[in-house]
């Protein structure tokens, strides 16, 4: 077998090609390492700039901050002196409403006295046509067949209330004949809502039942008799029966009299005949609560209305 001679080429085209490749790496790493150099001083530079608008940024935003602190506390602070402000004028509204009430009470007490001293005086120059009163019962006409209750059940009467009772149980007692009696309080309110619009039998033992039971009536009042009243009118007085009404109580707390007054009387008058439905009685009594309003009302709706007015001694 013949042996071949070959001739090795140092320069040959494969150890071109690897030299070429290495250096462009050569090239290549020297453009990468230039760039990131100048890369990276820009960064620094940038991040600076950034660092300071950023301290800057928080000097501005502590300042705000201190100027808002600053401004909510001025708010707060007049927030309190209106919230005051506010209270010491609605004191003073109260005040000043206080102070007209009582000038209307003080001028509805005035005419109300003003109109019983002309009764009075009226009364002193022509003599009474009223029917003749039986002196041993206070001047109270003993002939009406039914009766009639209106008891203020305040707070002021209920510390007096066994007294109350027994005054009723001794009306019913100076009356010799009564076919039924009634009781409701100064607001309308009945004793017994069974009996409501009803005559209660006059017997000895529904008339113990009944006083039972009104010993511990809870009811609600705003010691104005005008609305127990003008209920009694509507659903009792009738003509051709004979009423005698009985307004207990020790205060009234409406603001009229006049007009009051008026409007009973026109409720209570036959239309026919001109004269009463129902005679109005009253009796005042002196408690914790007691002034003399209720007395000047109903002196002069019980006169007005065929009735007597006595006030109870302490």
């Amino acid at each position: 077998m013949k042996r071949r001679n070959r001739q090795f080429e140092i320069f040959s085209l494969s150890f071109l090609d690897l030299i070429s490749c290495g250096f462009g790496a050569v090239v290549l790493l020297v453009l990468i390492s230039k760039t990131s150099v100048d890369v990276g001083s820009s960064s620094l530079d940038a991040a600076k700039d950034l660092i300071r608008q950023m301290i800057s940024t928080e000097q501005a935003v502590e300042e705000l901050d201190t100027e808002l602190a600053i401004s909510q506390s001025a708010l707060e602070n007049l927030k309190a002196r209106l919230s005051q402000q506010k209270s010491q004028s609605a004191a003073l509204e109260q005040e000043l409403a206080t102070r007209k009430s009582q000038s209307k009470t003080a001028a509805d007490d005035l005419e109300g006295l003003a109109q019983v001293a002309a009764a009075q005086k009226k009364s002193s120059i022509r003599p009474s046509s009223s029917e003749t009163r039986d002196e041993e019962v206070g001047g109270i006409p003993t002939d009406s067949d039914y009766i009639l209750f209106i008891v203020d059940t305040s707070g002021s009467m209920k510390a007096i209330w066994s007294r109350v009772s027994q005054e009723m149980q001794n009306v019913l007692e100076i009356h010799p004949k009564v076919k039924g009696f009634q009781i409701i309080n100064d607001n309308g309110i009945h004793l017994i809502s069974a009996y409501a619009g009803k005559w209660i039998a006059d017997t000895p033992g529904r008339r113990r039942a009944i006083f039972k039971a009104f010993s511990s009536w809870n009811s609600t009042s705003n010691s104005s008799p005008v609305e127990g009243l003008q209920l009694a009118l509507k659903r009792y007085a009738r003509p051709g029966i004979s009423l005698s009404i009985y307004i207990f109580g020790d205060d009234y707390t409406g603001s009229s009299y006049n007009q009051v007054i008026n409007e009973l009387e026109r409720e209570n008058t036959n239309r026919k005949t001109g004269k009463p439905l129902a005679k109005i009685h009253a009796i005042g009594f002196i408690s914790s609560g007691a002034t003399n309003r209720f007395g000047i009302l109903m002196r002069e709706v019980t006169k007005r209305n065929g009735g007597t007015f006595i006030a109870l001694p302490q």
